[in-house]
């Protein structure tokens, strides 16, 4: 039987004084999943504020889901949930003086038995692991990207830029907000790792893919790579999500 099995874990990491990332793997009605992962931003603790909003408000509409979903369904709940939530953590920015200018990032994936459909703003991204290798699906949303894009600076470059945390866009800065949503089918053996810079920034892809295809259990993958983040300064907040499609009856871990 064919099954998808999942894990959440997070880490406040070495240095910060406190964990501003949030998200989690959820189950509807219809068994379908829901993985997010979100790293806030902004003074005064109101990056924590923007991340539990912006997970809070997806899981709210999320556990009322009842019909099941077509990829066309799933990109449209996406488009439509996450307009709202962004503007419900714009309000809150300007009500509030202590969050005035607070965001996050953003990426999830709605998980169903045939495919996954994963929508990002801002930097925190979707790997996939599959029979093609592992590669990135989703594109950051970030100066440094953009750079990179038009051949101004070149990848290795990139790692010592002064200017490599900015981002174009976020969830909650603006009133408005474009987002990238994409489909991809889903199939036996092939997994799917969500996560925050935290990560990304720490652990190369060779290194991800390398745990991702071991032998470990979910938690022991997990454990993992948020270790060898740290082991590597652990300088940020570490999040992650990984999602297995596998043929047996193993079940949701940490869910």
């Amino acid at each position: 039987m064919i099954s998808l099995s999942m894990i959440f874990k997070t880490d406040q990491g070495k240095i910060r004084q406190q964990n501003e990332d949030n998200g989690g793997v959820f189950k509807n009605k219809n068994g379908d999943y829901l993985a997010i992962v979100a790293d806030g931003m902004g003074g005064h603790n109101a990056g924590e504020v923007a991340s539990r909003m912006a997970v809070s408000a997806l899981l709210d509409v999320w556990s009322k889901v009842e019909e099941p979903f077509t990829p066309e369904k799933a990109e449209n709940w996406f488009l439509s949930n996450v307009k709202e939530v962004n503007q419900q953590i714009y309000r809150h920015s300007l009500e509030v003086e202590e969050c005035s200018g607070m965001g996050t990032t953003i990426v999830a994936a709605i998980c169903t038995d045939l495919f996954a459909t994963v929508v990002n703003i801002g930097d925190s991204r979707c790997y996939i692991l599959n029979e093609s290798g592992f590669s990135q699906l989703t594109e950051d949303h970030s100066l440094l990207n953009e750079l990179i894009k038009t051949g101004q600076i070149s990848r290795e470059d990139a790692e010592q830029h002064p200017r490599k945390n900015i981002l174009l866009k976020a969830l909650g800065t603006e009133e408005h907000v474009e987002m990238d949503v994409r489909t991809i089918t889903f199939e036996e053996e092939n997994k799917l790792l969500l996560c925050s810079d935290g990560l990304s920034n720490k652990v190369t892809v060779e290194e991800m893919a390398q745990v991702l295809e071991s032998d470990r259990s979910l938690d022991e993958k997990a454990t993992t790579l948020i270790n060898r983040a740290n082991q590597k300064g652990g300088e940020d907040n570490i999040t992650l999500a990984i999602i297995e499609y596998e043929s047996d009856e193993s079940g949701c871990e940490e869910c």
